[in-house]
């Protein structure tokens, strides 16, 4: 499923993905933890939870992340074999999680991220830029759309900041560990970042296709989840853009800034398409798996971590204050982004919940991957969702969308771009081990310097 960077709020409403019938059944019949689990032990089991959806249910030829896993067994178009670029690239750092806290084995993992990388380095690349979806028996570009069927930048952007964990985690290990590293370094230098700025433009742009060439016309401008594009695009020591185009791309020439606040919290930029309270949570999420906003600054923004925290706290403030009067919401059931949806009709469909689209859905990624920014607001979450609502659980967590408010509404299926973000999310917040990684990454260092940015804490001046 694609998390469109939008630049209106009626371009936020995704088109349903899928006709079937919505149902609360449970397929693995879980059970609700005890209520006295520590704090500690209820996130490991989240975090092994989502571990699951990249573990258990990979692509079986790739090992990639699938788009999809339903527990109904019920796909669109047969596409099970479908794997989605970024959330393949969460996907990676949710193993690297699983190492780190001892969920999966090394050699285990190190075996499968082989394979993972020779698939990549095997599968279409559009000048260096891979699909948003591609095929995992044959690695072939699968369209997302009629004329979105080459590379797609920010989608890539999401999988090279996972490879490049990858490569960080491993690249002083034994011989095999090293080899890898080595393979995910090569597969980051080949993807072309300054080609998409069509010809020299000062703009990144989202697609281009041999077939459609810049038909798509997308130029990725702030604010919303493609921050991280443009960090990488600068970091890389092969095909790099300038600190030009990403003052006057990314950051609309300093006119992405924005005075307003919402519950007396500075929004800090214009969230494109949602103003008034700022978009789907997934904006404070993608970008900040590997990229460390605490204390990060650049030209012309103080504090990312401020920015990122607000839009949550304003999205848990109108959850709890709830003027749509949904049953359910408050502080212990909030957090609103792009997931699967109830439909009108009750059938499931896909859109991206925000505070302006607001449909009484509740996607549990929305606050669990937030935990860096609201411990105290996700924990209670993750606790009572745990704890008092099992129907709202299956295999691997809590399924992708859910809905008090519609009877204990849900639909027994995941997408990888939701799960992909909770493991490393809560990471981080627990020991910041991935933004550690990425952070300290030679040409991310660099690219950040290239860029204005500055952080006190891995020693960016």
């Amino acid at each position: 499923m694609k998390k469109f960077a939008l630049t209106g709020i009626s371009a936020l409403v995704i088109i349903s993905c899928t006709t079937t019938s919505s149902t609360t059944q449970n397929f693995t019949q879980n059970t609700t933890v005890k209520s006295n689990i520590s704090d500690e032990q209820l996130m490991d089991k989240v975090q092994k939870d989502a571990l699951k959806y990249f573990w258990d249910y990979a692509e079986p030829n790739s090992m990639l992340g699938r788009e999809r896993y339903h527990e109904d067994n019920i796909y669109p178009d047969n596409d099970k074999h479908v794997i989605t670029t970024g959330g393949s690239g969460f996907g990676l750092a949710t193993i690297l999680v699983g190492v780190e806290r001892g969920f999966v084995p090394r050699k285990d993992a190190i075996k499968r991220l082989n394979k993972m990388m020779d698939f990549l380095a095997k599968a279409d690349r559009h000048k260096g830029v891979w699909s948003h979806w591609i095929n995992g028996e044959t690695g072939e570009t699968v369209p997302f759309g009629k004329k979105d069927n080459g590379g797609d930048l920010v989608e890539t952007a999401f999988l090279t900041s996972g490879i490049l964990m990858v490569r960080e985690y491993f690249k002083n290990g034994n011989a095999e560990e090293k080899a890898l590293a080595k393979k995910c370094d090569e597969l980051w230098k080949g993807v072309q970042w300054n080609w998409y700025t069509k010809g020299g433009e000062k703009v990144l742009y989202w697609h281009w296709s041999p077939d459609y060439q810049w038909e798509m016309n997308f130029p990725l401008q702030g604010y919303n989840e493609c921050l991280i594009t443009y960090i990488l695009a600068a970091s890389s020591p092969t095909y790099s853009i300038d600190a030009e185009t990403y003052y006057k791309g990314w950051t609309r020439n300093g006119t992405y800034l924005s005075d307003k606040t919402k519950y007396g919290l500075p929004m800090y930029v214009k969230h494109n398409g949602a103003e008034e309270y700022g978009g789907p949570l997934f904006w404070s999420h993608y970008s900040y798996i590997g990229l460390d906003p605490t204390n990060l600054s650049d030209k012309l923004i103080k504090n990312y971590f401020d920015l990122n925290k607000n839009q949550v706290l304003i999205d848990y403030k109108y959850c709890v204050e709830n003027p749509k009067q949904w049953k359910g919401y408050g502080e212990n059931y909030w957090g609103l982004t792009a997931s699967y949806t109830r439909n009108k009709d009750g059938r499931v469909g896909y859109n991206a919940h925000f505070p302006q689209n607001d449909h009484g859905i509740i996607t549990p990624t929305a606050a669990l991957s937030s935990f860096p920014y609201t411990p105290k607001e996700s924990m209670d979450f993750l606790k009572f969702m745990y704890t008092q609502k099992p129907e709202f659980m299956g295999s691997a967590g809590l399924y992708d969308a859910t809905s008090i408010h519609y009877d204990n509404w849900t639909t027994p299926r995941y997408l990888a771009i939701d799960q992909g973000t909770i493991a490393p999310m809560i990471e981080n917040y627990r020991t910041g081990f991935l933004w550690k990684l990425f952070m300290n990454a030679p040409e991310i260092q660099q690219g950040l310097k290239k860029l204005s940015f500055k952080s006190e804490k891995y020693n960016i001046k």
